[in-house]
């Protein structure tokens, strides 16, 4: 009888002792499955991080926290482990029993933070498609920013032969080269995929700028050495009207009164100093041209052009005023026809409203009249002021085309 009881006990025995040795391999499978989750999840959050820091913050902390979970969980089954070495021969049924209800609580644990490991990727999973397709963005980005790069370097290398002054395009790709470089040794964990798109693009637009720059050179030294000749030959035409002009003012100093020509006393020693400045202009043009600095050559052409315009709009006024003078003076009722045709215009339009002209209209437009018929009353004398004249009479038709316009305006606001 003892010797079937020892039997049963040892039956007992090796039976609680397989039911824990399974228990531990269950622990170590999820134990394993759980590493391996946490592993994975914490690389797909730094690569988050990476690509959007802003958008990673929440998702960073929900990790650290399951983190922190597994790694208690890591702890906790390591310390079954140790306390329950199976090889032992010498345990108990009942002490295989406590061990196996140990393995069997940490395995629990161990799976509960592992589904909840993989809850959260399954989460974090769509988000992460749509970064990851948005990266794939990058490298092709990147190269044509490293060809733009290179594109603009072959430009000024080009230009730099040609005897061009090729200092700007090149600070300028320097400055696409420093960008390029930002964006090599700070990489997406420093400015995140945004950045890092936007760092290749601006890398990009700079080079193609430098390079167009670089390109331009050489039409520009074209474009500048033509337009050098084209202004030399407006500076002298400019300068020949000065004889011209003083021949106008002699004729408007003897024919007609001071008021008709003292706005433009001096008019002609003003445009013989204008041509002069844009020969000064010209000449120090052919200067920067002799030393390629073709960017500050077109700039002193452009204040050259400045010069003659402004020479070449007192010399039109000059022989314009003796020209609207005589035709004043030979037959002073034509300008006044134009100014009488403008205000009968209006007056058409206003008494074509509703109700006939608006109060408002009618009274600007009955002044205007009594302009008119007071105007040639004042060419009186040897010398009239056929100035005033003309100008008064302008002075009608504007303020007839006002009437007019006020008067549409007004028709529109009620349509």
């Amino acid at each position: 009888m003892r010797g079937a009881g020892d039997q049963r006990r040892r039956g007992r025995g090796a039976q609680a002792e397989a039911a824990a040795i399974e228990a531990r391999e269950a622990a170590s499978t999820a134990f394993y499955d759980m590493d391996q989750a946490q592993k994975y999840l914490g690389g797909r959050v730094t690569v988050f991080a990476d690509l959007d820091s802003t958008a990673a913050a929440p998702s960073q902390r929900d990790f650290t926290r399951l983190d922190e979970a597994a790694n208690a969980a890591a702890v906790a089954y390591i310390s079954v482990l140790d306390a329950n070495p199976l090889d032992d021969q010498d345990r108990s049924p009942g002490e295989f029993d406590e061990a196996r209800r140990a393995f069997a609580a940490v395995t629990e644990r161990l799976q509960k933070i592992n589904g909840d490991l993989n809850g959260f990727a399954e989460r974090l999973a769509p988000r992460m498609a749509r970064l990851e397709a948005a990266l794939d963005q990058l490298p092709p980005r990147l190269s044509a920013a490293r060809d733009a790069v290179a594109a603009a370097d072959a430009a000024i290398a080009a230009a730099r032969e040609a005897g061009m002054d090729a200092s700007e395009p090149e600070a300028e790709l320097a400055r696409a080269r420093e960008a390029l470089a930002r964006l090599s040794s700070q990489g997406l964990g420093g400015l995140g995929l945004a950045g890092a798109l936007s760092q290749a693009d601006e890398v990009l637009a700079i080079a193609e700028r430098a390079r167009e720059a670089a390109a331009e050179l050489p039409k520009l030294a074209g474009k500048v050495r033509n337009a050098l000749t084209s202004v030399r030959t407006r500076a002298d035409a400019v300068a020949g009207r000065v004889e011209p002009v003083r021949t106008a003012m002699r004729l408007l100093l003897r024919g007609y009164s001071q008021a008709c020509w003292q706005d433009l006393r001096g008019a002609p020693e003003a445009i013989e100093a204008g041509a002069t400045r844009a020969r000064e202009r010209l000449n120090e043009a052919s200067e920067l041209i002799a030393r390629a600095d073709w960017k500050r050559a077109q700039q002193a052409l452009t204040a050259a052009r400045a010069e003659l315009n402004a020479a070449d709009r007192r010399a039109g006024q000059v022989t314009g005023r003796v020209a609207e003078l005589d035709a004043a003076a030979a037959d002073p009722a034509k300008p006044a026809e134009a100014a009488r045709f403008a205000v009968r215009d209006a007056q058409r339009l206003a008494m074509a409203q509703p109700g006939g002209a608006a109060p408002h209209h009618a009274r600007v437009l009955d002044s205007l009249v009594a302009r008119l018929e007071r105007a040639p009353k004042g060419l009186t004398g040897t010398n009239p002021d056929y100035w005033a004249y003309l100008q008064e009479l302008e002075s009608v038709k504007t303020a007839a085309g006002d009437v007019v316009a006020r008067i549409r305006s007004e028709r529109a606001g009620q349509s």
